[in-house]
């Protein structure tokens, strides 16, 4: 009897321990985030997008915390890296799985020239690493089992069907045993055919899941915080007609700045482990 209560106070005294601890390294994360997102690496510009963005809610949905190997895939002008990296300086990694350079004067060979230059222009990027990423081919975004979390922020659009599910098949692969895959994408209505209007940068959610499942993921959480219910995804020119792009330019400008900028789901993949009991 005396065993099975010191056995009973010593579980408790574990559990409590463990739960202070899970709350310390949250508490620590948003800390690290909300530094790095009031850093002077970001412009104003960059800042002023976070009302649409939600960068420290996200990635604190996604799990985020300090000491993780990050994957983010495709990251672009660098938005997100600009929070990542100074977040992950000291404890983590932060792997940009990025478009190769082909030795051509083509959207590749510039995008990973323009992600170099920014990564030389600061040393709070010292942390950042490349792998190589090419759509609808098999591709290490890091190696096998190495990744806490794989991340991509508006990009499925640029993939196609088939490019999507060889993404979701790599970040699987890259991920380890309870890793998460966070996705953030423009969204499209129910309404709208995907066929017809693949080509207007909206996708749909079902689609998403559908893939992901087929890699091997299971969706454990999806969130309305990047939603934007004044987006009707019918627009001329697609989704960059709204902001950021405004691809109308001066027509109906004032229109499309008060729409903001588009509707998006936020998901939560996670590779689960199947117990064997």
């Amino acid at each position: 009897m005396n065993t099975a209560k010191i056995t009973l106070k010593s579980l408790t005294i574990i559990l409590t321990a463990s739960l202070i601890s899970v709350n310390s390294l949250s508490a620590l994360a948003s800390t690290t985030l909300a530094q790095a997102l009031a850093g002077e690496q970001r412009s104003t510009a960059h800042k002023a997008r976070d009302q649409y963005r939600h960068p420290q809610q996200t990635l604190e949905f996604f799990g985020f915390n300090n000491n993780m190997t990050v994957v983010e895939i495709t990251p672009g002008g660098g938005w997100y890296m600009e929070v990542l990296a100074p977040a992950l300086k000291d404890s983590g990694k932060y792997i940009a799985a990025q478009y190769p350079d082909t030795g051509k004067d083509d959207y590749y060979s510039n995008s990973r020239k323009k992600l170099l230059k920014k990564i030389a222009s600061n040393k709070v990027y010292s942390v950042v690493k490349i792998s190589d990423f090419v759509p609808k081919k098999q591709s290490e975004l890091a190696p096998q089992g190495s990744a806490d979390l794989v991340l991509t922020f508006r990009n499925l659009h640029n993939w196609g069907e088939v490019g999507i599910a060889q993404v979701f098949r790599d970040a699987f692969r890259a991920l380890k045993s309870n890793g998460v895959l966070g996705v953030v994408e423009h969204r499209m209505p129910v309404s709208q055919n995907w066929q017809k209007n693949h080509r207007n940068g909206y996708v749909p959610k079902t689609l998403v899941v559908q893939l992901a499942k087929e890699a091997g993921f299971t969706l454990v959480a999806s969130s309305e915080m990047n939603a934007n219910p004044k987006d009707t995804a019918d627009h001329p020119k697609g989704v960059w007609t709204l902001p950021p792009v405004l691809r109308l330019k001066e027509t109906d400008k004032a229109k499309y700045l008060a729409i903001g900028e588009s509707d998006r789901m936020t998901l939560k993949f996670a590779k689960l482990v199947k117990n064997k009991f």
